[in-house]
């Protein structure tokens, strides 16, 4: 059973990899082109919905969040009808490097899919789907300061 999760942990790590070094060139790092993928995706998000959905801890999100913002590819604006949120939003900059990060994970999940018939592609598609979901309950649970018992 350990060998599934070294498996998906493997082909995470390896695109990961390849990611960061093909996003090097254009001042994306350690894992930021997957905040701007997002962020373009879902324009105002708050930082709370990104940390769900990419399943990420606050800590790592807000450094993130920063550089990005830095470097140009987002923004943040103040919420109007909650002055504590602030809404994030690609900059133009963002939404020029987005065309390159989408093809890129197209190409990924081509190389990583082929030889998949279209039933194989859906049977992993729902298999990792409850893996996840599985996995969720326990992210959350720590995420709250709970300990889990092994």
């Amino acid at each position: 059973m350990t060998n599934i999760l070294r498996e998906i942990g493997m082909i995470a790590r390896a695109l990961d990899s390849i990611s960061n070094i093909e996003f090097k060139e254009h001042n994306l790092t350690k894992g930021q082109y997957l905040y701007v993928m997002r962020i373009c995706e879902n324009p105002g998000i708050i930082q709370e919905q990104l940390i769900n959905m990419i399943k990420v801890d606050r800590s790592t999100a807000t450094r993130a969040i920063q550089k990005l913002q830095m470097n140009g590819f987002i923004e943040k604006q103040i919420d109007p009808k909650n002055k504590k949120n602030k809404r994030l939003f690609p900059t133009p900059k963002g939404e020029s490097i987005y065309p390159f990060i989408k093809s890129e994970n197209t190409h990924s999940s081509q190389i990583a899919l082929q030889d998949f018939s279209e039933d194989e592609k859906e049977m992993a598609f729902k298999l990792l789907q409850r893996i996840r979901n599985n996995v969720e309950k326990d992210w959350e649970f720590v995420k709250k300061g709970n300990k889990r018992n092994y």
